[in-house]
C-alpha cells in the first residue's frame, strides 16, 4: 500500500491509481529506499519499494540512484559560454578577462551566440538542470544581439528549463558616458528581459551605478541581480548601497552575486552585514569555480579564497545558491554546466556540509530565483534528477553522468554510462563491500 507523506501542496495528494509513471527503487535523500508515484506533473505517492504497480503505468527502473529535486543554475553566462579558445585571457584575472571579452564580442552575431548557448542550455538538461538563470550582455559593442540570441532560445527550452534573462548592463552605467548602455537595458527590458544586471564595483560610481540600476529596475517592474563587489579588496562595499536600496523600500526581489569582498571582513563586521541582508532579504548567489579562478592571482604569500563569507550568510538565515557562472569562456577556461561541480567546491573550499552544498543548487537556489519549492515529497512538482549513487552525498562526490531528468513529471533526458575496466574482473579474495 503506497503511503503519503506530508504534502507540499494544499490539495489532496492523487489517487496512486492514476499515476503517469512510477520511479521504482529509488533511493530518497533520506537513505531509505522506495517507490515514486507521478501523477499530472507532481509526485502523487511515495511507498515501500516493489510495491503494486497500478494498470497502464509506465515505470522507470532506478535502482542504484538517489531521487533529488531538479538542479537549478542562479548565475549563468550563456552568452560567453565556449568561447575560451577564442577569447585568449592571458592574465587569467578579472580585469583581463573583461578586457579581452570587450574586444572580442563586437564580433559575435546572433547565431554563432544562440548556438553556444543552446549547446550549453542542453548540456545544463543532461545534467539535470530544470531552470537557468542567465546575465546576458548588453550594450555599446554587442548591443542586444546576446538578448536576442537568449530569447530565440526561449520556445526551444519550453516545458524543458525554466530561462531567466538577466539585462546586463555594461560599464560605464553612470553619468552621460553611460546614457547608451542604460538606454539598451531598458530595451531589453521592454523586450521580455526578467531582471536588471550589471556591475557597479567596477564602474566609476559604483553607489551611483547602483543607484542608476536600481532606477532601471523599479521603471520596469523586476527585480535586480547584480555583480557585487567581486573582489577580494575589504575595502571595495557597493553591497553597503544596496543594502540602502532595499531598506528604502525597493518594490522587487534582490539578489547579490559574487559579493567576494565580504568574505574578506572580520567576522564581527561578516556577520553584522550576513544579519541586515537577511533583514532585507536579499539573496546572495556564491561562484566559487569562476571566482576561485579569478581572485587572489597577484598575491605571492598565503592565497586567500575567493568566496564569499558563505557560512556566516548561512548562519543569518540568508538564502545562499550556488552558481557555476561561466562555462568555458575568458572568465573560466572550466566549467562543465553540472551544478554538482558548484555544490562540491562548497564542500571543499567553504567547508559545507553535503546536504547544505545540495540545497544551494536545489532548494535555496530556486528561492533567489523566486521558483515554487521543489522536494522529494508527495505534492511537489515532479521536477526531478536521479543520479547514480548509493546517497545523495555520494551521488555529490562522485556527480556521475548516469543521471535521469524529469520535467513535470516527464522524462525529458537520460544519461546512461558504458564502463570497460579489466582491473574490475580481478576480485580480492574475501573482500566485500556494501
Amino acid at each position: 500500500m503506497m503511503t503519503t507523506p506530508t504534502s507540499l501542496d494544499p490539495r489532496a495528494p492523487s489517487d496512486p491509481a492514476s499515476a503517469d509513471l512510477v520511479l521504482r527503487q529509488v533511493t530518497l535523500p533520506d537513505g531509505a529506499t522506495a517507490d515514486v508515484l507521478l501523477a499530472d506533473g507532481r509526485i502523487s505517492a511515495i511507498g515501500p519499494a516493489g510495491s503494486p504497480t497500478p494498470a497502464r503505468t509506465s515505470v522507470e527502473e532506478l535502482d542504484g540512484y538517489v531521487l533529488l529535486p531538479a538542479f537549478v543554475e542562479p548565475h549563468a553566462h550563456l552568452d560567453k559560454a565556449f568561447t575560451a579558445d577564442l577569447v585568449a585571457n592571458p592574465t587569467g584575472s578579472l580585469d583581463g578577462a573583461i578586457t579581452a571579452w570587450l574586444a572580442a564580442r563586437v564580433a559575435f552575431d546572433v547565431d554563432h551566440i544562440a548556438a553556444r548557448a543552446h549547446e550549453a542550455a542542453r548540456r545544463y538538461l543532461a545534467q539535470g538542470t530544470t531552470a537557468i538563470r542567465s546575465h546576458v550582455d548588453t550594450g555599446e559593442g554587442i548591443d542586444l544581439r546576446a538578448f536576442v540570441a537568449l530569447s530565440g532560445l526561449r520556445p526551444a527550452l519550453e516545458g524543458l528549463v525554466d530561462l531567466q534573462i538577466v539585462a546586463l548592463c555594461s560599464r560605464p552605467v553612470t553619468g552621460l558616458a553611460g546614457a547608451t548602455n542604460r538606454a539598451l537595458v531598458a530595451e531589453a527590458l521592454a523586450a521580455g528581459a526578467d531582471l536588471v544586471g550589471g556591475a557597479p564595483a567596477i564602474d566609476d560610481d559604483p553607489a551611483g551605478a547602483v543607484d542608476a540600476l536600481a532606477e532601471l529596475a523599479v521603471t520596469a517592474g523586476v527585480g535586480l541581480d547584480l555583480h557585487i563587489d567581486e573582489t577580494l579588496d575589504p575595502e571595495a562595499f557597493s553591497l553597503g548601497r544596496l543594502l540602502e536600496v532595499a531598506r528604502a523600500g525597493f518594490p522587487s526581489a534582490i539578489t547579490a552575486s559574487h559579493v567576494v569582498s565580504l568574505g574578506q571582513f572580520d567576522l564581527d563586521r561578516q556577520q553584522r552585514v550576513a544579519a541586515e541582508l537577511a533583514e532585507a532579504g536579499v539573496a546572495v548567489v556564491t561562484l566559487p569555480q569562476t571566482n576561485l579562478f579569478l581572485q587572489g592571482r597577484g598575491h605571492r604569500g598565503p592565497v586567500p579564497r575567493g568566496l564569499t563569507a558563505v557560512r556566516s550568510l548561512l548562519d543569518a538565515g540568508v538564502t545562499v545558491a550556488a552558481g557555476g557562472d561561466n562555462i568555458q569562456d575568458p572568465f573560466n577556461p572550466m566549467g562543465r554546466a553540472d551544478p554538482l561541480e558548484a555544490a562540491s567546491l562548497l564542500v571543499v573550499a567553504a567547508h559545507l556540509a553535503p546536504g547544505e552544498a545540495l540545497s544551494a543548487v536545489t532548494s535555496a537556489a530556486r528561492r533567489a530565483l523566486g521558483l515554487d519549492p521543489v522536494a522529494v515529497e508527495v505534492g511537489a512538482p515532479a521536477d526531478l534528477v536521479a543520479v547514480r549513487g548509493a546517497s545523495a552525498s555520494a551521488a555529490l562526490a562522485a556527480a556521475s553522468p548516469e543521471r535521469v531528468v524529469l520535467a513535470a513529471g516527464r522524462v525529458v533526458a537520460r544519461t546512461k554510462l558504458e564502463v570497460s575496466n579489466a582491473l574490475a574482473d580481478r576480485r580480492l579474495e574475501g573482500a566485500t563491500w556494501s
